[in-house]
């Protein structure tokens, strides 16, 4: 029988222990902040890092794009009229009044709106659906802009040094390299002990580069003219063979809006508004119109309006405060990155790894050693290769302007079948923003000889990893559900063909939900024998991010001996087995208690040598990423003293 509301809510009890994994419900996104005031400083510190420290590079990049010209007036007007309406339609307009809509129960992110997509993400099949081939690829975009993120934010902070103090150009990379290293280094030691610094540190920073644009615009105030569109609109028009180059150039502005929309499982969707309007968005107008206004009386400061727009004694301050913010920034991205991969591991979009909890209170912090270690190894690559800012901000935008395409993609279907929205509606505002993000991705397209390639190239690597694993397990999972058979036919003959049961609970974790799975029919068909009580538990991933602890378990009484075990987990949960099974002996399933076993299929998968379903290529990416995957009893946190692994042979 199945468990009763009763029990249910005993459940709710019993798996409320101190302990990790399933043990408790995690808090919902900024519950632990105490308060919407609390929780909007805390976003300044996670969720606008990026975008935050855009003001060090972008205009700077986008002025350098237009090339010399006999005034720099028409140039400056038509960038930052660029600047503010692509800040106020992408970002305000786009993501934090729209898009932030799409949540999945409190979450964000890319994988978060694919799982809300009216299409089977995790059903058995040899081809994948348009849409979720297309966000798998603006997941794998993502991981490409963490590794960039972090080298660009912390190379352009650093380059202040060259402003305050002279000749200082040797040093720039080693102390970048220096300060990437130790940042990557302490990962593994979470952000719970300087997170709280963070949204302080950040406030600090958004205030000051206000002020420092008011400074700006005080000695240029007709650069506020410049939110007139038809300045943007004149200086690509009269100046058309720069525009591309400028138009790409300007995007990196918005690189971190979809940090806004990641970030919503840490803070909720009001606060981050709150910051963004109250805050954020005012300071980073200010700056940029303060840059503008600077060139346009000195415009010999092209070469890094940003800094010197400060005077020159608060320069090698702000220098020192820029690069704490760029690696708040980085911080930010490289959390995002290890949030995103155990999203894709739980969707079945990525082998499993070893996820650790860095925190007991954040269930967003968790540190992935084989991501960090990666992620530095591709960041310090990219430093060392590109050397400059200016050079790597051309595999900068295409990233982030791909991902941000993919998005708006999704969200139409997301707008028609889960909003309900009129097709007409819908479609307007899906050619708005796909226009806006179609040409800004072509804009950054044409520095791919550049640098745009890096990008495309770490996308297509991850895509392709995630596409081959998809398929690979697909494949296995049909072949293992075809060997299966019916429960009640395993259950009719189970006495003639057990020569003894044995005392204690047998655990067999199967993804069969309603047959008997090989691994099964193979102990049985070896050994000859069972426990007296077996259990038939199935970890089932759902499209919601957390599932809470009263609905997360379901019992079924099977008859001799037998009892079916439903584990539901969302996409930002880890599976506890161990602590489940804890739960159902609270629930009524004594035998549960003491004398545990579990067991766990090894598949030997091997590829036919002739009519594989995987071609050769796609098959060695899988066999490779299986044989180094995460072993199942240490993925499901099983105790390693109570466990037996069955293997037999899958031919794919």
């Amino acid at each position: 029988m199945m468990v009763s509301a009763p029990l249910a809510s005993t459940a709710r009890l019993a798996l409320q222990e101190p302990r990790d994994g399933l043990a408790a419900d995690p808090p919902p996104p900024g519950a632990h902040h105490g308060s919407w005031r609390v929780a909007a400083l805390g976003a300044l510190g996670v969720v606008f890092g990026d975008i935050g420290t855009s003001p060090l590079y972008a205009f700077q990049v986008a002025i350098r794009a237009a090339g010399p010209a006999p005034s720099m007036t028409p140039a400056v007007m038509g960038i930052i009229s660029l600047i503010f309406w692509a800040l106020t339609i992408v970002v305000a307009l786009k993501y934090v009044t729209i898009v932030m809509n799409a949540d999945n129960d409190g979450e964000g992110g890319i994988l978060a709106l694919l799982s809300l997509v009216t299409v089977p993400i995790s059903s058995p099949g040899h081809r994948l659906p348009f849409l979720v081939v297309i966000g798998v690829c603006g997941a794998a975009l993502l991981f490409g802009d963490g590794i960039i993120t972090p080298a660009i934010s912390v190379l352009s902070a650093v380059e202040g040094l060259k402003v305050a103090v002279p000749n200082v150009g040797g040093v720039i990379v080693p102390a970048t390299l220096v300060i990437l290293i130790g940042l990557f280094l302490i990962q593994r030691f979470g952000t719970a002990a300087i997170g709280k610094l963070f949204g302080p540190v950040m406030a600090g920073w958004f205030v000051i580069i206000g002020v420092l644009g008011i400074r700006g615009i005080v000695e240029a105030p007709q650069i506020l003219e410049a939110i007139n569109p038809r300045y943007a609109v004149d200086f690509l028009i009269q100046a058309p063979t720069v525009s591309f180059a400028v138009f790409g150039a300007t995007f990196l502005a918005l690189t971190g809006a979809e940090a806004l929309y990641a970030d919503m499982g840490h803070f909720s969707a009001r606060a981050i508004r709150i910051a963004w309007f109250g805050l954020v968005f005012p300071a980073l107008l200010l700056n940029y119109f303060g840059q503008g206004a600077l060139l346009l009386q000195h415009p010999d400061a092209a070469d890094n309006p940003f800094f010197k727009l400060a005077p020159p004694a608060l320069v090698l301050p702000i220098v020192i405060l820029a690069t704490a913010a760029t690696v708040i920034a980085s911080q930010a991205l490289i959390s995002g990155v290890f949030s995103l991969t155990r999203q894709a591991m739980i969707m079945r979009l990525s082998p499993r790894m070893q996820v650790v909890s860095t925190s007991s209170l954040a269930y967003g912090q968790i540190y992935i050693s084989v991501v960090n270690w990666a992620l530095m190894c591709g960041t310090l690559a990219v430093v060392i290769t590109f050397r400059t800012s200016d050079s790597l901000a051309a595999a900068y935008g295409i990233a982030v302007s791909g991902t941000m395409l993919i998005t708006t993609i999704l969200l139409h279907d997301v707008m028609r079948h889960l909003w309900r929205w009129p097709a007409a509606l819908a479609g307007a505002v899906t050619a708005l923003f796909g226009a806006i993000d179609a040409t800004f991705m072509l804009a950054n397209a044409t520095k791919i000889a550049d640098g745009g390639w890096l990008p495309l190239a770490i996308g297509s690597l991850v895509a392709t990893i995630m596409i081959a694993w998809r398929l690979g397990t697909s494949i296995t999972a049909d072949h293992i559900a075809r060997e299966a058979i019916p429960l009640s036919d395993f259950l009719a003959h189970l006495d003639e063909t057990l020569v003894a049961r044995l005392p204690g609970c047998g655990v067999f974790v199967t993804r069969q939900v309603d047959r008997v799975s090989p691994m099964i029919l193979h102990h049985v068909a070896h050994n000859r024998v069972l426990h007296e009580n077996v259990v038939l538990l199935t970890v089932v991933p759902t499209r919601r991010p957390r599932i809470s602890a009263s609905e997360r378990l379901e019992i079924q009484s099977l008859g001799h001996g037998f009892h079916r075990i439903t584990v539901k987990i969302g996409f930002m949960q880890r599976p506890d087995i161990a602590t489940a099974i804890r739960g159902c002996a609270k629930l009524g399933l004594e035998f549960c208690r003491d004398n545990v076993h579990y067991y766990i299929a090894h598949e030997s998968i091997v590829r036919r040598q002739k009519h594989s379903a995987l071609s050769p290529p796609i098959w060695a990416i899988f066999n490779f990423l299986n044989r180094m995957s995460l072993r199942s009893p240490d993925y499901f946190h099983l105790p390693p003293k109570a466990v037996m692994e069955v293997g037999f042979r899958v031919e794919i």
